[in-house]
């Protein structure tokens, strides 16, 4: 999920880009100020607008997910918005140093990529449906794909960490 310069939520994505807050609270009238325009009457009334849903259709949700953000908690009858930055937690396991790439470390990679799965699907050149299948360990992926990932993620900086021993 990505957003692009010139869309109506930019600048709160550049907003809370720049904050660097681990959490930050935004009053509606903050977030129109740095919109310089007006919020629609649904987030001004309707909770779900406010959602970290991954949707073409939620352009707003794109500002702060973009940001690394994702919204904790929002009071329609105080008119704020709580923004917690986001750390994804993934189960990414390593054999003499290398990831295994399975289901977690595939999504995981794919959101440092900030790609949707047919964005990441186009870019190893396999139907989204596929990239579904890994992320939900129906299956992994053949040898040569896993080169293309390590590859990949060598490229993107990716930094799979692995959890610590309990």
């Amino acid at each position: 999920m990505s957003i692009k310069p010139g869309s109506k939520y930019y600048p709160l994505f550049e907003h809370l880009q720049k904050c660097g807050e681990e959490e930050t609270m935004l009053t509606f009238a903050e977030i129109e100020t740095v919109l310089d325009d007006s919020l629609p009457v649904s987030a001004l009334n309707k909770k779900n607008w406010w959602s970290n849903r991954d949707s073409a259709s939620a352009l707003q949700a794109k500002a702060w997910v973009s940001a690394g953000y994702h919204v904790k908690t929002v009071d329609l009858t105080k008119q704020t918005a709580v923004f917690c930055k986001f750390q994804a937690a993934y189960n990414i396991q390593k054999k003499d140093g290398a990831v295994i790439w399975q289901q977690d470390a595939i999504k995981a990679l794919r959101k440092h990529m900030s790609l949707t799965q047919a964005q990441f699907a186009q870019e190893l050149g396999v139907r989204r449906q596929t990239v579904s299948e890994w992320e939900n360990g129906v299956y992994d992926p053949d040898r040569s794909t896993t080169k293309f990932l390590e590859l990949i993620a060598k490229q993107t900086k990716f930094q799979a960490i692995q959890p610590e021993q309990q």
